[in-house]
């Protein structure tokens, strides 16, 4: 495979995976209104755990050893407990459309984290890309008092810090065992902390819960869970953490159309221009993600 076919692969596995990611906020929103937040966490990864667990035992592979325990654990915090708990509790004082707007600043906290832990080298002038769209981002949310919450907004950011981490950390253990492998290790060595937790914290009934409540949490536990990070660590492992993770700047757009089309909820004019704006933003950081030639050959 060519580079240039190589990066077209790796940016099409990070798109697919961002666009699975882009449902997951407002399937949560859905999620929550039936469910308790921590049984939502629980009961998410725990149904991803077993499906991770099943494949793992049909698909031998190469097994994490000890100096790779502290990597994993830090995917497990970040991905497969902090994020979807965090944006849980958020939701219940936020609406999907704001906490969506968060995600703008996800790439930026990737990126950094790429660099501290993956040993990611993009240039000078990637960063004012990466830090142009999430400006843009997070400058709307602050403009956005009327419907703001300091709960659901402190939440939210703890969140796109944990996931930052997460995807980082991921990408860079995924060179070594592969994309699906990463999530599937964390997911199963999460297992036996997370079913228990589901079971004990299920609900007294479930009478009340609707059809759509139901297929929100098999989406997050399967797609958000475990399919998405297939095809995003693969891209991540492939391009670079800090390149690739310059595509979850399109995730607020995406999102914002499914919380419009699936939950009815308001799509204003300048969230629009402010998800427009920021694509714009991924394709200036994309042309200076990688290092200068010079420097490659020097590395």
């Amino acid at each position: 495979m060519t580079g240039a076919s190589a990066t077209r692969t790796a940016w099409l596995n990070g798109f697919i995976g961002v666009a699975i990611f882009s449902a997951s906020l407002p399937a949560t929103r859905v999620a929550v209104g039936g469910f308790d937040p921590l049984f939502l966490t629980f009961a998410r990864a725990g149904i991803a755990g077993l499906v991770a667990l099943a494949l793992l035992l049909f698909i031998p592979q190469k097994r994490p050893q000890r100096e790779d325990a502290v990597p994993f654990l830090i995917v497990a915090i970040g991905v497969v407990i902090g994020f979807p708990l965090l944006t849980a509790l958020a939701l219940q004082h936020i609406t999907s459309a704001h906490s969506i707007v968060f995600i703008g600043i996800l790439p930026l906290a990737t990126a950094i984290f790429g660099v501290l832990r993956a040993g990611d080298r993009p240039r000078p002038a990637f960063w004012v890309f990466a830090v142009m769209g999430s400006a843009l981002v997070a400058g709307f949310a602050l403009t956005q008092d009327l419907q703001a919450s300091w709960t659901g907004d402190l939440l939210m950011l703890a969140a796109v810090i944990a996931c930052g981490l997460g995807y980082a950390e991921g990408g860079h253990l995924s060179r070594k065992f592969g994309g699906w492998q990463v999530i599937s290790w964390a997911l199963v060595l999460s297992l036996p902390l997370m079913a228990p937790l589901a079971l004990a914290t299920m609900p007294a009934t479930v009478a009340g819960i609707t059809a759509a409540q139901w297929f929100s949490l098999g989406y997050v536990g399967l797609f958000s869970m475990l399919i998405g990070f297939v095809f995003w660590y693969r891209g991540l492992a492939q391009g670079g953490v800090a390149a690739v993770g310059q595509l979850q700047l399109l995730q607020p757009f995406m999102g914002l159309i499914l919380a419009a089309g699936l939950l009815g909820e308001h799509v204003s004019v300048p969230m629009l221009a402010v998800s427009i704006a920021v694509v714009a933003c991924v394709a200036g950081a994309k042309k200076f993600s990688q290092p200068p030639p010079a420097a490659l050959k020097s590395a």
